[in-house]
């Protein structure tokens, strides 16, 4: 089964907690804080293995989860780091975040990787939160939590050569006559449910061996959802060159030829700027023997190269091959990925280390910022000198005099991030 869009979650794993340990040593009175660190989450990337060619291996596992980073202990022993998950993904696959639908990363060259998912920071043992006048804290901070998000993958394929034209014009014969691939041929439409790969032979001292794709067959409405072609319409945006397939024997092979031509504009303008070859397929029968004539005069009136053909003969095959070898790059260029090249989008977070008050609709207040929502998630509201910190972190970043100002009262519930507190007349309580 060929798979070439799946949702998968991931977990980024936990950082590990920082430890609120004493010494406890002979002959050492009233030993100083000597908690250790949490160790980091893992993290979760996502790498392009070019062996493979669909999203097959996340047909039936779409959750993962990295290592959470280990608890800190005593004598300043820092807890372990997570292990890193890599996930392998085919070449010109594009990540996407499936709740915002915001381009994260496409993927395309060898070895190419994106970190979509970063693990959590480990929290600091309490020997950090020693002074001069606080000789013994209690407090250590929690380890951050994981980035944890639902992914949407989308895969292009990347091939040198891309076929297209209307159902049972013949793309699957020729993929076969251009090539060792063996697709599902007969003699009715929607043969081809799912794109074939081939790789092309461009005759005797070319050393290219370009990649030929064949596009399941395309249907008027196709770049609006009609049929099968608004799935794979994707499939050709990253190819080098089209050949453009045209059932010589239809009723009208000039409407035929229309159809795809506004497909491919309706999906993507730029497809039809692409090096374009006409194939006029179908040559051994009559019909397209009568029609060749003006076909070839009305193609070559638009300035584009077209080659009569019969893929289930032979006949035409190798002056073919020809005219793609002149559209295709050089082997050095070749060899590298088609445009799009890849990229990895590192966008930087607008909300910075300010925050934003708001009403949720049962009335609870919510404080959103990336700053406070970590120190939240790192503090350990049972330990009074924690909760007390985080009091006055509200304090020193606005927050507490942002909420006065938006008529906050005793009893009110104030969420941030997946801490929810309870506003009291001097305190803060935690109501977990």
């Amino acid at each position: 089964m060929f798979l070439d869009r799946v949702k998968i979650w991931i977990h980024a794993g936990d950082g590990g907690d920082g430890a609120a340990t004493f010494r406890k040593e002979a002959h050492v009175p009233r030993g100083g804080p000597d908690g250790g660190d949490g160790g980091r989450g893992g993290s979760i990337l996502l790498r392009v293995d070019p062996g493979q060619t669909t999203l097959r291996d996340f047909q039936y596992r779409h959750h993962f989860k990295a290592t959470p980073g280990g608890r800190g202990t005593r004598a300043r022993r820092h807890g372990k780091a997570g292990d890193d998950l890599i996930l392998d993904v085919p070449p010109g696959t594009a990540v996407y975040d499936d709740g915002t639908g915001e381009l994260l990363a496409d993927l395309v060259a060898t070895g190419q990787e994106a970190l979509v998912a970063r693990g959590g920071r480990g929290g600091l043992g309490n020997t950090h939160f020693k002074t001069a006048t606080h000789q013994a804290p209690k407090h250590a901070q929690k380890g951050e939590p994981g980035v944890e998000r639902w992914l949407r993958l989308e895969l292009r394929l990347i091939a040198d050569i891309g076929l297209v034209g209307l159902p049972n014009a013949g793309k699957s014969t020729l993929l076969a006559g251009l090539t060792a691939a063996q697709p599902k041929i007969a003699d009715y439409p929607f043969t081809t449910l799912e794109p074939n790969l081939g790789v092309m032979d461009l005759g005797e001292g070319d050393e290219r061996r370009p990649t030929i794709a064949d596009v399941p067959g395309l249907i008027e409405g196709a770049s609006t959802g009609a049929g099968l072609g608004h799935a794979f319409l994707r499939h050709v945006e990253r190819t080098r060159v089209l050949v453009h397939v045209v059932d010589g024997s239809a009723r009208d092979p000039e409407w035929s030829y229309d159809v795809i031509r506004d497909e491919l504009r309706a999906h993507d303008p730029a497809l039809l700027d692409k090096p374009m070859l006409v194939a006029f397929n179908k040559l051994d029968l009559p019909a397209a023997r009568a029609a060749w004539s003006g076909f070839r005069a009305a193609r070559e009136a638009e300035g584009l190269d077209v080659v009569a053909i019969a893929a289930s003969t032979g006949e035409g095959l190798d002056a073919l091959r020809e005219r793609v070898a002149i559209l295709l790059p050089s082997s050095e260029d070749l060899a590298e990925p088609p445009e799009p090249a890849g990229v990895v989008v590192h966008r930087i977070d607008a909300m910075g280390d300010g925050f934003l008050v708001e009403r949720d609709e049962d009335g609870a207040f919510r404080v959103r910022g990336k700053r406070i929502e970590r120190i939240a998630a790192q503090t350990n509201f049972d330990v009074e000198e924690s909760a007390e910190r985080f009091q006055r972190d509200l304090a020193r970043l606005g927050i507490e005099a942002e909420l006065r100002r938006s008529g906050i009262a005793a009893g009110d519930l104030v969420r941030i991030g997946g801490a929810e507190l309870e506003w009291g007349f001097d305190p803060w309580e935690a109501s977990r």
